[in-house]
């Protein structure tokens, strides 16, 4: 049988004058067929082999799609049934991603820093059937879980290193499913097109987990409508002009990267290039130069702790360029935020020291063709926002969750006010419950959490997400976030404090890469420090300061009076019952592969007080101090 063939429409699928999803759309295949169509032979993904970065077009994702589409129906995959992806970003997994969802399949990832326990147990929760995964490493934590998977049938290796001579029955190569997936299309010609053309827009396609801050992880469902809706919706918040390039490094089992790393990707035809690791970032976003970035604040922290730190080696006249135009750029900033228009002496000054300077530092940065730079995921420090901006980047933030199919608010391109989240995405409504608390609806809500219906009608009531996050609207109806409804703390005085506004502040530091701040039901403020490692071991190194490893790099007497003299500068502005009265430095670097960070980077508040419970019992042993 032959694909079916639809009436092309009198607009095109990507005009912008469609600004809700066009109904000749009925599923997000249909959008991907439609762009790959369109752009045919013009580059769509970028991923680098034997150092060398390799293209795929548009017309060859389509066609990878489509064969590892028919691979999963020679296995017997049906309508409704779940793929897992366990693997680094990269060109096999977004063709996983489309292939299932053209089949009707769901598509679920799990992060490659899980654990062999979690890994079994997304596995399990999520039903799945085919599992593909990157090397030995990750198949060996399948292959753990395997016993409580009941439904897992099929499990395909990309990287067949190490695996020589490995035999189980369940167990085949990439390249052995790709071969099953061309018999099948020779003898089916047509089928995955024909499968995708049956589904509909309320048919589940993809199941993101939340991170499991506050117990297991949860699997929100997300329909066709809702994937349609979001592109649709959140293309006309952004610049990001077909050609364009993005560089994606945060994980695609993410929905902020899975959204805006893949899907809009597809929507608006640029071209997605994969970071080889997360060491590489840098190296790669000076390689590729991006014009739309999206990263979460501790990765624009990174970046600007590079450029301060950089600077105070370099000569004198070196800083006195990079703070002059600064300078300028910060009282241009200044006057966008109160609405008026910037002095023409600080206009000259900045063009004149982007041209000496400036431009330098962000094509070092791996920014300099960057029309759009976007953050989300976690609270990021104003002062952060006002230091791009200054730099002459126009940096939006995005607010939303898994639930939301990752957008709710967006800040306008033109409004520059940080500290908010900008207003609500075109065709989702944003309110506030008599509480405080934030509540949406939308075409872009989650259809439910996998197999928890008790959670889901919690989180869902009367058609209304709750968030649990509570906000507050300003003058030009801009929405501020002040922080997770149970993190915000209650003093022993009955004082409430908004921690999420101390550790954002202390983050902006470049010697201090995350922060909790303490104090539910106790006397006063403390905060345990997590140290920026590089550069706080340059101020170690730079100051003779000697130590053997990181656990002594952060008992050092000159490290903790550094930390101090940061937090007390925090302190300053800030209530005195707000201040930070005592701390302590953690004597260990976490990664996303320990339990209290997120995949994201963001600690986990829970795991963290119940790690360092000793610790914080410490700060409380002492007299209150003054």
């Amino acid at each position: 049988m032959n694909a079916v063939v639809h009436e092309k429409p009198s607009v095109a699928f990507d005009d912008p004058a469609w600004t809700a999803a066009p109904p000749f759309l009925r599923n997000f295949t249909d959008l991907f067929l439609a762009r790959a169509q369109a752009s045919a032979d013009r580059p769509a993904l970028y991923e680098k082999r034997l150092g060398l970065w390799q293209e795929t077009s548009w017309r060859g994702y389509a066609a990878r799609a489509a064969e590892i589409g028919h691979g999963l129906l020679a296995l017997g995959l049906g309508k409704g049934e779940v793929v897992s992806v366990l693997a680094q970003n990269s060109v096999d997994w977004v063709t996983v991603d489309m292939g299932t969802l053209g089949l009707g399949g769901i598509c679920s990832g799990i992060y490659p820093t899980d654990s062999p326990a979690q890994v079994g147990y997304l596995l399990k929760d999520s039903r799945t059937r085919v599992v593909f995964v990157e090397d030995e490493e990750q198949l060996d934590k399948v292959l753990t879980g395997r016993p409580d998977c009941p439904e897992l049938e099929t499990i395909v290796v990309s990287d067949m290193k190490g695996l020589s001579h490995f035999s189980d029955p369940m167990v085949m190569s990439f390249e052995a499913f790709l071969a099953l997936g061309r018999d099948h299309r020779a003898a089916h010609p047509g089928a995955w097109h024909e499968a995708a053309a049956r589904q509909s827009p309320d048919d589940p396609a993809i199941i993101v987990y939340t991170s499991g801050t506050t117990g297991p992880a949860k699997g929100a469902l997300v329909t066709h409508r809702s994937l349609l809706f979001i592109c649709y919706s959140v293309r006309q918040c952004f610049t990001r002009a077909e050609g364009h390039t993005l560089l994606s490094f945060l994980p695609l089992c993410h929905m902020a990267e899975r959204i805006c790393g893949s899907y809009l990707q597809i929507m608006c035809g640029n071209v997605l290039y994969f970071a080889e690791s997360m060491e590489t970032v840098p190296e790669n976003l000076r390689e590729v130069q991006p014009h739309f970035v999206l990263a979460v604040p501790r990765i624009w922290e990174k970046l600007h702790s590079q450029v301060v730190v950089g600077l105070k080696d370099g000569v004198r006249l070196q800083r006195w360029l990079y703070r002059v135009p600064l300078a300028a750029g910060e009282r241009i900033a200044l006057a966008a935020e109160a609405g008026r228009p910037a002095g023409r002496g600080d206009r000259l000054v900045f063009a004149a020291g982007e041209w000496l300077i400036l431009r330098n530092l962000k094509r070092m940065m791996g920014l300099s063709r960057a029309r759009s730079l976007l953050t989300g995921a976690a609270p990021i420090s104003p002062d952060l926002i006002r230091w791009y901006r200054s730099m002459g980047f126009r940096m939006q933030e995005a607010y939303g969750q898994t639930e939301s199919t990752c957008f709710l608010t967006v800040t306008p391109a033109d409004v520059a006010r940080p500290g908010t989240v900008g207003k609500a995405i075109p065709g989702c409504e944003i309110k506030l419950s008599p509480e405080g608390e934030i509540i949406a609806r939308g075409p872009n809500i989650f259809r439910e959490y996998l197999n928890k219906p008790d959670k889901t009608a919690e989180a869902i009531v009367d058609g209304w997400l709750r968030t649990g996050d509570v906000g507050r609207f300003d003058d030009q109806g801009l929405l501020r976030i002040v922080d997770r409804l149970k993190d915000i703390i209650i003093t022993a005085g009955g004082k409430n404090i908004t921690p999420s506004e101390i550790e954002n502040q202390l983050k902006f530091s470049s010697y201090i890469s995350d922060a909790v701040v303490i104090g539910d039901r106790k006397p006063y403020l403390t905060c345990l420090v997590m140290l920026d490692h590089d550069n706080v071991a340059k101020f170690a190194q730079d100051k003779s300061i000697p130590f053997s490893n990181f656990a002594s790099l952060t008992r050092a007497p000159e490290v903790v009076a550094l930390i101090e003299a940061e937090i007390a500068r925090v302190n300053g502005q800030f209530a005195r019952v707000e201040q930070v009265k005592q701390f302590r430095i953690i004597d260990r670097v976490l990664t996303p592969e320990d339990e209290e960070i997120t995949p994201t980077m963001k600690l986990k508040r829970k795991f963290v007080h119940e790690k360092f419970a000793e610790l914080i019992a410490g700060m409380y042993q002492t007299a209150k101090p003054q």
